[in-house]
């Protein structure tokens, strides 16, 4: 048996549905649906029950805890398949009362994060340097969880655990921290959501030019698999890169029914988002990627996650690096 875990996305929904056939050389494939942050019905944790546990045979994982475990020798390689992006600008969150009004002011502050190698934290932290000169030495990080893959100490960066028993998104709200990275609307109740908000209050405008300029949408997630699933499938990074091209071209169908989600204008946006991206916003390979993943390299190597700056194909198992 070869074990697959995914989190439950729309375009994964060809995996648990079965709409997507399984090839013969992927008979065996059990696909299991595992969260991250929350549980799901294969459980939750799942970046480190990969990358640390080595529980899976492959796994959607976070692509700044991949780089770093192969940046360590570690025995995994991966398929250009990326299933979570997202923008930083919109997930920076600040307490209404802190007075940070623009991304300078967040120097001196204190900052809440998943953790310090959360994939959207090395982003944040990477597009704020690079477009707006915010040292990350010149900030108080507050972490709520350990690093999927230990790192070591960061001593010209000040890093600290949260109690025991906090959560992030209250500690926001009764100011014990000023800003928040997070990788979705805080969880709190309605009564105290006006105590905070986004960094940027026109996000959408800002992620917009952030497409204009760079040319893609940021990659989150990767698809890692073990080395010693590929000795025993050689196969498996093609077939697998070819159940996900196959499972795209499903998902690409849904938006096409104005019914599909809950929500009224959903296939208005997908046409806007379509003209603002130049075509497919789910874009797969090495080459399609190339200008996004080396960028991120950059930041993991600015902030000490890895110790040298890696080549985008160095990520990818050689099958699959001419995609």
């Amino acid at each position: 048996m070869i074990t697959l875990a995914l989190d439950r996305y729309d375009r994964h929904i060809p995996f648990f549905d079965s709409t997507v056939r399984l090839p013969s050389k992927l008979k065996d494939l059990k696909v299991l649906q595992v969260g991250q942050h929350g549980s799901l019905r294969d459980g939750a944790a799942r970046h480190e029950r990969m990358l640390r546990d080595r529980e899976f045979d492959a796994a959607e994982t976070s692509l700044a805890s991949y780089i770093v475990a192969k940046s360590r020798g570690l025995p995994f390689s991966a398929i250009p398949i990326f299933p979570r992006r997202l923008f930083s600008q919109g997930q920076i969150f600040v307490n209404a009362e802190s007075g940070i009004e623009k991304p300078m002011d967040l120097e001196g502050h204190t900052i809440g994060l998943q953790s310090f190698q959360t994939t959207l934290a090395v982003l944040a932290r990477g597009d704020l340097a690079r477009e707006f000169g915010v040292s990350m030495e010149k900030i108080n990080w507050k972490v709520g969880n350990p690093d999927a893959i230990e790192i070591g100490s960061q001593p010209d960066i000040n890093i600290t655990p949260i109690a025991a028993g906090r959560n992030l998104p209250d500690m926001l709200c009764n100011g014990q921290i000023d800003a928040l990275f997070y990788s979705r609307l805080p969880e709190v109740s309605p009564e105290r959501a006006h105590q905070f908000h986004r960094l940027f209050k026109n996000p959408k405008e800002v992620e917009a030019d952030y497409v204009a300029r760079n040319g893609y949408w940021p990659i989150m997630h990767v698809v890692a698999l073990k080395d010693e699933a590929i000795a025993v499938h050689p196969e498996l990074p093609t077939a697998l890169f070819e159940l996900f091209a196959a499972a795209d071209m499903v998902a690409e169908t849904y938006l096409a029914d104005p019914n599909w989600t809950r929500l009224a204008w959903t296939q208005y946006t997908a046409e806007e988002e379509m003209t603002a991206f130049g075509g497919p916003l789910w874009t797969r390979g090495v080459s399609a990627n190339r200008a996004n993943l080396s960028r991120f390299i950059s930041y993991a190597f600015e902030q000490g996650l890895i110790n040298t700056r890696m080549e985008v194909d160095e990520l990818f198992h050689p099958s699959v690096r001419d995609s």
